[in-house]
């Protein structure tokens, strides 16, 4: 695991050994404030953990003080792209986390007043850098946008701010494809230790853009690169974050909510409908946050294997349900009350708290 200087946002710590946190983006004008806290609310109960907003201009600036105070408890960022002014409005509305590049913003002045406002209130500063609007001279010096490019435009951001003895420091190198932006962390985590917000930017929609994300944020997790994480999808910002989740979920990095194993189904399913059995399972328990694992299977051959592995499972034979529980058989249910069954089931474990031990950061093994 790569050894970083760690952040606080609010409440949430990034880096330094911390769980990997889950952000993301409103989508609304911010200057409407109601719809933007509906969002924020929608997002936090996907479990999102930091909240990022743009800030384009004053009205938005000005509409921050209240949407902070209607969301007092939600780690805020205000992202910030060329106006020094706007930077120091969100500050004053009591903002959690700048998203800003110091050498757009102005005079050195300009930057230096800026780091004083946020040393003053524990802000920190996310530096980042985006492969489709890098510096015209670097665009001139590597013809392209590289990973080499990314990171020096990055390293000449964090040395403005360190030469204002300013380390509160997170960094982001996003392009659109994988190659570039997995090459781009991995040369920037050697040359720096402040904590890295991992993301491919634009990734596209739901289909396509889920794909590029888990490629290359799971690549860079695996090898231990990576302290918070954003997935860019052409989508409501709430299935960002069940994206986001399930990337951690799946490398074993977090646990939360439901997980879900079922068969591809083939010729020996046993059930009819399974596919719309095991979405409307998962749709019905999608309100639970405690860890949980289920396995829904469509046969006899791997069902019982799986749920051995499950707190609770069902396997199908013809025209009935087996439930397990710890991998043991408990009942047979009918298939057309399998869905009521099940659901009712996995409610009552979480009601008992038998739900899988809470998280834990493990070590990471390279996969030879």
């Amino acid at each position: 695991m790569r050894q970083t200087r760690q952040v606080r946002v609010k409440d949430v710590l990034i880096g330094g050994g911390a769980p990997v946190a889950v952000q993301s983006m409103t989508k609304t004008d911010t200057s409407d404030v109601a719809g933007t806290v509906h969002q924020i609310e929608e997002m936090m109960r996907a479990g999102c953990e930091i909240v990022r907003v743009a800030v384009p201009n004053a009205e938005a600036a000005v509409a921050l003080k209240e949407i902070r105070r209607r969301v007092p408890d939600v780690p805020l960022v205000a992202d910030i792209h060329f106006h020094y002014r706007l930077a120091l409005m969100a500050l004053e509305a009591g903002i959690d986390k700048l998203r800003l590049n110091p050498g757009n913003i102005g005079s050195i002045e300009r930057v230096r007043e800026v780091v004083k406002a946020t040393k003053e209130r524990g802000v920190p500063i996310r530096i980042g850098v985006n492969g489709g609007s890098l510096e015209k001279d670097l665009l001139k010096k590597y013809g392209t946008a590289t990973p080499e490019a990314m990171v020096e435009s990055a390293l000449r951001h964090v040395r403005i701010l360190e030469d204002l003895d300013f380390q509160d420091i997170v960094v982001s190198l996003k392009a659109s494809d994988v190659r570039r932006t997995v090459a781009a962390y991995r040369l920037l985590a050697e040359q720096v230790d402040y904590p890295l917000h991992l993301g491919v930017t634009e990734a596209g929609t739901p289909f396509g853009g889920t794909i590029k994300s888990a490629i290359g944020l799971g690549i860079l997790l695996h090898e231990g690169i990576g302290d918070t994480i954003r997935v860019s999808l052409a989508a409501e910002p709430w299935e960002e974050v069940r994206v986001a989740w399930e990337i951690l979920k799946s490398l074993e990095l977090r646990k939360r909510g439901v997980t879900v194993v079922a068969c591809p189904t083939c010729g020996r399913l046993d059930v009819e409908n399974f596919v719309e059995i095991v979405t409307e399972i998962e749709r019905r328990l999608a309100h639970i946050e405690e860890p949980l694992h289920l396995s829904i299977m469509g046969c006899e051959v791997n069902g019982p294997g799986e749920a051995h592995d499950s707190q609770l499972g069902v396997t199908f034979g013809k025209g009935v349900g087996m439930i397990f529980k710890d991998g043991r058989p408990m009942r047979k249910v009918s298939g057309a009350d399998i869905v009521e069954a099940f659901v009712a089931e996995a409610e009552k474990l979480v009601k008992e708290g038998a739900t899988a031990q809470p998280e834990a950061v493990p070590e990471l093994v390279q996969i030879k």
